[in-house]
């Protein structure tokens, strides 16, 4: 087994900002990114200091949203760069993983 070094990166969003449509797009159509995951929280909160939450009496449909996907360093620092102008998420984070292939 080999392996590559990459970047994982992490981007904090919420539903109503995520358009994860064309994000999910952007990513897979155009970088070809090597890997994409998408979670969705269950409660909550950024710099606002806003808690979304998934309560029954609240039935919010603002939930917190995760984008996950790696790929390599060059890579990646372009498409962070078009994500912080096009797609303004909360919080992006990144960390160097290696890649067992």
């Amino acid at each position: 087994m080999s392996s590559q070094n990459m970047v994982m990166v992490r981007m904090y969003l919420t539903e109503e900002r995520a358009h994860l449509e064309t994000l999910l797009s952007f990513l897979h159509d155009v970088e070809k990114v090597k890997g994409v995951t998408v979670y969705r929280g269950i409660e909550g909160y950024g710099n606002s200091g806003r808690v979304h939450t998934s309560s029954l009496i609240d039935l919010s449909t603002n939930l917190p949203i995760v984008v996950e996907f790696f790929d390599e360093l060059e890579k990646v620092d372009d498409i962070i760069s078009h994500l912080e102008n096009n797609f303004r998420p909360g919080h992006i984070i990144s960390w160097p993983v290696h890649v067992h292939v």
